[in-house]
């Protein structure tokens, strides 16, 4: 359906263009995937750049949510588009989805300067697509012409020459980026030797082609993929061959898994990871990254850093992390034999698995944990849930005809399920157990049988989770009402089933409190997982109550790492 054309840039248009960029990236995921072979050939760039746009998404539409749509309340320019650019830093993935990432927080930067500014004009998306061109190629180490660098700066320069409202400094924005791209095989020996355009500025052209839509209600069309004739039929062989393939040995594959793909050399690991760190810290990291990979792209300020580094060393590139401030949320993927970023000309077809656990973890402790079980992970960090794209990501990972999918939150049951009905239609056989725990996924895991028939195996986790019983312990952060009383920031809440039931001051004594209310009901395993902060004594003083208190009652102690939580608690 036809968008509404608007005239200025504000924060619907702001919302509007994020969710139209979603959907233009969704449609074109797996071209982009299929012609990525630049800076390495790991068909992910599409998918990258959509769970990307995904996070943006998430973080605009949760401004909305909180201001409202109407009235005084509703959202300025600033709110939308530091939402925007904050949402893509912290849900950047890969290499190009960092620099789209770099790209709107460098439009935000001069969108979102005066914070009571309800829109701006033509003039002011002028400025902004140029300051983000610009900053982007400013945070790349060694920046390559060819690349989508090389397309937001030719959409800028279009754009600067362009007279006019919103919607024509777009066009000409799109324009300019259209004419870029087709040219790129003529600037990156490695796609003119692969015969396509750069999948990074191809994804950047669909992006700027949602924001003309934004304006104008109507999408621009005819987007080059290859550089020529002679090597458009090339490609087109290679997607006739996936689409002539059954849906079972296809899903979840990106297209240039199946076709042979250019040699490619270069670092073992891509790392990706989140940094709090000040500037000067940030600076010397660049500097000790790049003496060791290349493909360094660091974006981001005010505290808060997304880093992406291609190295042979992945060790050293979180070392070096650490050494700056503090990483988390720490991504490293291999590029070798029989990683799923391998391509084809350099590994068979991997055969998939029967069955396979796919869940979701909040801490590294846990993940290391469900993946010695044999579980696929996705890490969760505290106030930065997965998007339902990551979660179809880690489910494709998998590579299983039959999936069990363990949110392990109940905040994240709908997004799960988004995932799962995702997954089904690329021919995965999803069910999804809605443990609201991590302590219910560890029982879940415990009774999983991979040789049992599917539907038997989905029932008997179920019921493993739904008898456990959890809680969790955690600090107050704010003063406000629970279903226990008043609480004040700082006091120690135990929540058992996700409601407040014990308000205290000392840890180890709210532990036991909660311990022993969820014992009354009795159990025969109690599992304790200890956050990062948690006092040492805290596993020794409940292991030591439930050997004095509860007979025939066992306990088990993991250590969770950075979960939020300073202890989780089960109960079977």
């Amino acid at each position: 359906m036809a968008q509404v054309p608007q005239t200025f840039l504000d924060a619907l248009a702001v919302r509007t263009w994020c969710g139209l960029a979603l959907a233009a990236l969704g449609r074109a995921r797996e071209e982009i995937d299929a012609i990525n072979v630049y800076p390495v050939a790991d068909g992910d760039t599409g998918t990258n750049l959509y769970l990307t746009v995904e996070s943006a998404v998430t973080a605009v539409e949760a401004v909305f949510e909180a201001h409202g749509t109407g009235g005084p309340g509703k959202p300025t320019l600033a709110d939308a588009t530091r939402a925007m650019a904050h949402g893509a830093l912290i849900g950047a993935r890969g290499n190009s989805g960092t620099i789209l990432a770099q790209l709107l927080r460098g439009m935000a930067q001069v969108l979102a300067d005066d914070s009571e500014t309800v829109h701006t004009d033509g003039e002011g998306l002028r400025l902004a697509l140029r300051h983000a061109a610009d900053s982007a190629r400013q945070a790349v180490a060694r920046p390559v012409e060819g690349t989508v660098l090389t397309v937001a700066a030719a959409a800028a320069d279009a754009a600067g020459e362009a007279e006019g409202d919103c919607g024509t400094v777009a066009r000409a924005a799109y324009d300019g980026a259209r004419a870029a791209l087709a040219a790129t095989p003529g600037q990156l020996a490695v796609l003119e030797r692969a015969g396509v355009v750069d999948a990074g500025g191809r994804g950047l052209v669909a992006v700027l082609a949602a924001l003309v839509e934004t304006f104008t209600g109507e999408a621009p069309g005819g987007v080059p993929v290859v550089a020529d004739t002679a090597h458009a039929r090339v490609a087109d062989t290679a997607h006739a061959r996936v689409a002539e393939a059954p849906a079972s040995e296809t899903a979840g594959t990106p297209l240039d898994e199946c076709a042979d793909a250019p040699e490619t050399g270069g670092p073992a690991f891509e790392v990706i990871y989140l940094l709090e760190a000040e500037d000067t810290a940030v600076d010397r990291l660049r500097d000790r990254l790049d003496a060791l990979g290349d493909s360094l792209v660091v974006v981001g300020g005010d505290g808060l850093w997304n880093v992406h580094v291609h190295v042979d060393d992945a060790g050293a590139a979180v070392e070096a992390g650490v050494e700056a401030g503090r990483p988390y949320r720490i991504r490293i993927t291999h590029f070798g034999l029989g990683d799923v970023h391998t391509t084809g000309a350099e590994r068979p077809v991997r055969e998939r698995a029967q069955r396979a656990v796919v869940a979701v973890v909040p801490g590294e402790g846990l993940a290391g944990l469900y993946t010695e079980a044999g579980a696929t992970t996705v890490l969760a960090r505290p106030g930065e849930p997965p998007a339902s794209g990551e979660l179809v990501q880690a489910v494709r990972r998998a590579h299983a005809r039959e999936v069990v999918l363990l949110p392990n939150d109940a905040e994240l049951r709908h997004t799960a399920a988004a995932a799962a009905e995702q997954a089904r239609t690329e021919g995965i056989r999803v069910a999804l157990i809605p443990t609201r725990s991590a302590v219910q996924g560890i029982a879940a895991l415990a009774v999983h049988e991979p040789e049992r028939r599917f539907d038997e195996d989905v029932v008997t986790m179920t019921s493993a989770a739904g008898a456990t019983r959890y809680a969790e312990v955690v600090v107050a952060e704010r003063q406000s009402w629970t279903m226990a009383g008043i609480c004040q920031a700082g006091d120690v809440l135990g929540l058992i089933e996700g409601d407040v039931a014990v308000i205290g001051t000392d840890v180890t004594a709210t532990a036991q409190t909660v311990l022993d209310r969820m014992l009354s009901a009795g159990g025969e395993l109690v599992t304790l997982v200890l956050g990062d902060e948690a006092p040492d004594s805290v596993a020794e003083r409940l292991e030591a109550r439930v050997r004095e208190a509860y007979l025939a009652v066992d306990t088990v102690v993991y250590r969770g790492g950075r979960q939020g939580a300073l202890l989780l608690i089960g109960v079977e």
